[in-house]
């Protein structure tokens, strides 16, 4: 490199004059003043001020003194500058402001003022990332000699954000628990932004469908306490549990379901296997993320999968030690693993997780690890499965910024299950592209969480447009052993984030055939049954299954889609036509496309004519600064929001319930509706792109119910594999798929 002749130093510094802390999403103003050193910088030479490419800081704009994110740069020597911003630096840090001087030059001692979100004309400042984090650094690097050959500074400025007051909060249970037998409840207070917050009071009182021994009537939270954990709490009768939180008679918070059974041979764990830390492209160190995961998420198991071409040898051996220290049987398991971050066109990103510490890395590439390694690189996803014969690992294929082309590769020995939701979004077609192949997948959603919080990760205000997933395994104890048996069986279900409880099982009215492992895969040990439970694979012959699916939500149920393969057979609904009324709902979901920039920006308005909107509230409306706002009261909204394979939308409260024209404009589709003639069915309006709609339809004016149950009827006609799974849609937007029961010739 041709700057190894000189030392870092001579390139000048930079110092952050406002230093901190700032509170996480809100509005500052950031000043840097960067000195020349020994060189100075020629004549078109350049500062490049760079942050992290996850980071959702606000873009600087350069044109409107009196608007947020106002930025200027001055030189004290009066050089004419050039300034603009773009993604232009390398991975992980490419959010960038470039600064190159023209007309003049710098001598050493000369300086740089850079005033990110400049008050000085009026602005209110640069919008901060909106997550927490310690030391987020503004890396700066230095062309002085105008060659397009930059030094990074040996000194970078950094600042810490912390999290702003109580805006919301969590009550979490498991979601099973055996009588007499302990159990916890957390309590967690989150800012606007989702970030655990300490700056939170008050007396929380609490209400249960069920007596809860051990649980006290009230507790008090003081500023600075962070996370409530109520400890060796006993049902004493089996029963449904529904716990609510309240504080001067309003209620804070409702807690996941929590069902008490007399015993459980198999019990119910909550995971996020999918994730990375600020050692590749996310956001704080990897200790902080396996904290986090464990002590302010509470989900009973994680995973860290760092994109393979960025972790060094270095860093696999100290994720390997944080593994194995933080794996605690029976009390919280942690994988070691890492994800195989191939080019979509050579097969896409796959999640490997193995058994046990110490293994191999094979890379998709090395083009960010330095020096040496330990193994070759392993190109294309087929090779990489060839890799993995022999070795005691699982893996799922993912849709990130890469997507798993599973019809490139698969090969089920170890690659059980498919990644249908994560922070990235929904991606319900990975499934179906899986199935149309014959492939026998269970279904999974973790949350490819890249900001230091796994297992409740929120959007923020980036174009990550989903809250990320969670993944509830059916096990008999809380281990790795009984993880992978889960994994191999596809004994799991996914949600968007929510913990809801869901139980779906198949029964026969005589013997049918199970096997104990696919038999596409080799020998498999048939075993007769009458059960089957979802992942398992059932040899039906002509007897019918009866299928039982039972839901509890954490908000109350929309609907519960059956589908055979791709195709939806029967839906149910808690409640009857004869309950719709005056409430209707607009929703529009999708994406663009398969791979980056798949998220869509819908930029709409409505109108409603011969009626009038009482009230209106959003659904699924994830960033706080995206809102709906009331153009003419009573009359017409407008908006902006973002999907990426998900929902969103708005519910409207009308004076009449059987009146009016709807108007939808929005800039993807567009519609009107007679609500005159708007009865119990849905007018749906195609978006194109990828499974992009908007559909307007009636709910009941007030909440209903958390609980469904159906049966369905599936007989196996031979051919082709049957798979029959179950989705969930909740009113708030949440869903969540089982996998499915597979019947087989």
């Amino acid at each position: 490199m041709p700057y190894s002749k000189y030392l870092p130093r001579q390139m000048g510094s930079i110092k952050l004059a406002t230093p901190g802390p700032f509170v996480a999403g809100s509005l500052a103003e950031l000043v840097l003043v960067y000195t020349a050193g020994t060189f100075g910088i020629d004549d078109t030479g350049m500062v490049k001020v760079s942050w992290r490419t996850t980071s959702d800081f606000s873009k600087p704009q350069f044109t409107k003194p009196e608007a947020a994110n106002f930025t200027t740069v001055e030189a004290s020597n009066g050089a004419k500058l050039e300034v603009w911003y773009d993604r232009l630096n390398i991975r992980p840090y490419a959010n960038t402001l470039l600064i190159r001087i023209g007309r003049g030059y710098l001598r050493a001692g000369d300086t740089l003022t850079i005033r990110l979100g400049d008050r000085r004309q009026g602005s209110p400042g640069l919008r901060l990332q909106t997550n927490v984090e310690n030391k987020v650094e503004l890396r700066t690097s230095v062309d002085a000699f105008a060659a397009y050959e930059f030094c990074e500074l040996p000194e970078q400025p950094s600042f810490d954000l912390i999290a702003g007051p109580a805006a919301s909060w969590k009550a979490i249970l498991p979601s099973l628990a055996v009588v007499g037998e302990p159990f916890r409840l957390a309590i967690v207070a989150e800012d606007m932004w989702g970030n655990p917050t300490e700056d939170a009071s008050g007396t929380l009182r609490f209400e249960t469908s069920l007596p809860v021994g051990g649980l006290p009537d009230s507790v008090t939270i003081k500023k600075g306490d962070g996370p409530r954990v109520i400890e060796n709490l006993v049902a004493n009768g089996a029963g449904d549990i529904d716990l609510k939180v309240s504080a001067d008679g309003r209620i804070l918070a409702r807690a996941n379901p929590l069902r008490v059974v007399t015993s459980a041979p198999i019990r119910r764990y909550w995971a996020d296997l999918h994730g990375q830390s600020g050692e590749t492209i996310g956001m704080g160190t990897a200790e902080e993320y396996f904290h986090y995961a464990r002590d302010k998420a509470f989900i009973d198991m994680v995973g860290h999968q760092g994109n393979d071409f960025q972790i060094t040898d270095g860093f696999w051996k100290e994720l390997n030690e944080l593994t194995a220290r933080f794996d605690q049987p029976g009390k919280f398991v942690c994988l070691p693993g890492y994800e195989w971050s191939g080019n979509t066109g050579m097969g896409g990103d796959r999640n490997v997780f193995f058994r046990h510490e110490g293994r191999t890395i094979r890379r998709s590439s090395h083009i960010l690890v330095e020096g040496e390694t330990s193994s070759d690189a392993v190109y294309t996803a087929d090779k990489l499965f060839d890799a993995l014969s022999g070795e005691n690992c699982r893996v799922i294929a993912h849709v990130g910024g890469r997507y798993a082309d599973v019809k490139y590769a698969h090969d089920g020995r170890v690659e059980r299950c498919v990644e249908v939701h994560s922070t990235w979004g929904t991606f319900e077609w990975i499934l179906h592209d899986a199935l149309e192949k014959g492939y026998r997948v269970g279904v999974v959603c973790h949350s490819d969480d890249h900001k230091g919080r796994p297992g409740a990760t929120t959007p923020g205000a980036s174009s990550f447009g989903a809250i990320g997933g969670l993944s509830c395994y059916f096990m008999p104890e809380l281990t790795r052993d009984a993880l992978f048996e889960a994994l191999r069986r596809r004994w799991h279900y996914g949600t968007t984030g929510t913990r809801l409880f869901l139980d779906v099982r198949g029964s026969f009215e005589q013997d049918v055939v199970g096997f104990s492992e696919d038999p596409q895969l080799g020998p498999a040990r048939e075993l007769a049954v009458r059960e089957a439970m979802m992942g398992d694979i059932i040899r039906p012959a002509a007897v019918p299954m009866k299928l039982s699916v039972e839901a509890i939500g954490t908000a109350p149920l929309e609907r519960v889609d059956v589908l055979h393969g791709t195709q939806v057979v029967q839906s149910a609904r808690p409640f009857r036509a004869a309950d719709l009324g005056r409430r209707i709902r607009i929703l529009w979901q999708g994406a663009e496309y398969r791979g980056r920039g798949r998220e869509t920006v819908w930029q709409g308005k409505l109108t409603v004519t011969g009626n009038r909107i009482a009230r209106f509230a959003p659904v699924n409306f994830l960033n706080p600064e995206r809102k709906v706002l009331e153009a003419t009261p009573g009359a017409s909204l407008a908006w902006t929001s973002v999907t990426t394979g998900n929902l969103s939308g708005i519910d409207l409260w009308l004076d009449k319930a059987q009146a009016g024209l709807l108007q939808v404009e929005t800039n993807i589709v567009s519609g009107e509706v007679d609500l005159g003639r708007l009865a119990d069915g849905k007018v749906e309006f195609d978006g194109g792109g990828l499974g992009r709609k908007l559909s307007v339809y009636r709910l009941p004016e007030a909440d209903w119910s958390r609980r469904l149950t159906l049966e369905h009827k599936a007989t196996f006609k031979g051919g082709a594999d049957l798979p029959v799974y179950v989705r969930v849609t909740q009113a708030d937007g949440h869903q969540a798929w089982s996998s499915p029961i597979y019947l087989i010739e």
